[in-house]
């Protein structure tokens, strides 16, 4: 069983959907405020061969787009719902018939579906359980007004795969490890990509495979946390450059935003 599927049975249980089934859905509750949770799981069978092993393609990536829009819709006249990104997934769906049919627009239609919903005040929360690679986490999780990993050497979190950032840097896998000692860019463990105040801090003493209560209390108490914070503060993104390991490492970024709000804000 895959993480993003184990994860999704222990915070929602029976409640969980498969409206394909290669995405799951479940509308819950977390410390008494509803949630609606929603994952993208492996699918043996799918007539996409590209999308099989748990990467979002042009079904998962639109059926996140409508779920997430659906619950924004539905919540207009009342209280604003949680929405709970359960992210474990190797990266987009690569191959010819999703690049003639628009994999990129259906991955900015996940994408701004999350971001219109934590824009409209839904607090949105992304936990990862295992791989956030490519596109396929920026498409499901990481417009997340919070973000949260799991300490597990299972973890990783990166722009591309190992293999392929080698091949467009012209350095070997070896190097990479190497350089990713001193810079925390090339890293793809939770650890240092949180200490570039991408997410917050890690939770750690969880059994990640097969969780059990007191686990997944862990897990819901920080979700809880989370989720309340997001309501009470900026509905955008600036809280990533805000924590001390931003401004420890992140100082380019925040000089050259700084400049550009300076001549063009």
């Amino acid at each position: 069983m895959s993480r993003g599927r184990t994860w999704m049975k222990a915070l929602a249980g029976d409640a969980v959907e498969a409206p394909v089934p290669s995405v799951l859905c479940a509308d819950g509750e977390v410390d008494g405020c509803t949630a609606r949770f929603l994952a993208v799981v492996p699918d043996p069978e799918s007539p996409f061969q590209r999308a099989r092993n748990g990467e979002l393609g042009l079904r998962e990536a639109w059926t996140l787009a409508r779920l997430v829009r659906e619950a924004a819709e539905s919540d207009l006249s009342g209280s604003r719902r949680a929405i709970v990104a359960v992210v474990d997934l190797p990266g987009q769906a690569y191959g010819r018939l999703e690049e003639t049919a628009a994999l990129h627009l259906a991955l900015a239609a996940a994408s701004d579906a999350y971001a219109t919903a934590r824009l409209a005040g839904h607090p949105v929360v992304a936990l990862i359980v295992g791989e956030a690679l490519s596109g396929g986490f920026l498409a499901h999780g990481f417009q997340a007004n919070r973000i949260l990993a799991l300490d597990d050497p299972g973890v990783t979190v990166h722009a591309m795969h190992e293999e392929a950032a080698a091949r467009v840097t012209m350095r070997t896998v070896a190097d990479l490890r190497r350089l990713a000692d001193s810079v925390p860019p090339l890293a793809f463990d939770a650890a240092t990509w949180a200490s570039l105040g991408m997410c917050e801090p890690l939770i750690g003493g969880v059994d990640v495979e097969d969780p059990g209560p007191d686990d997944v209390r862990t897990v819901r108490q920080r979700l809880a946390a989370s989720i309340s914070e997001a309501r009470d503060s900026p509905r955008d993104l600036s809280v990533r450059l805000a924590s001390e390991g931003a401004r420890e490492n992140r100082q380019a970024s925040i000089a050259v935003r700084a400049k550009l709000a300076e001549q063009w804000g």
